[in-house]
């Protein structure tokens, strides 16, 4: 499970699947994102913009993004 330490209050879903190395650019992400590929928590969620806080968990392709604070 990769983790990424927020350095502000949140990270937008579409920029945690770049820095984790999960997607190689921005309209990657949108695209995996809007084809419901991406779950948060367990749900999926098609908003390329939802805010992520520490202790939320991002599943794409197999892989676990682990979000802490």
């Amino acid at each position: 499970m990769e983790t990424i330490k927020l350095r502000d209050e949140f990270i937008k879903l579409g920029q945690a699947l770049k820095a984790a190395g999960l997607v190689e650019s921005g309209v990657e992400a949108k695209e995996v994102i809007q084809d419901g590929q991406v779950s948060v928590n367990g749900e999926i969620d098609t908003r390329r913009g939802r805010k992520l806080y520490g202790g939320d968990v991002v599943s794409f392709g197999g892989e676990e993004i682990k979000i802490e604070d």
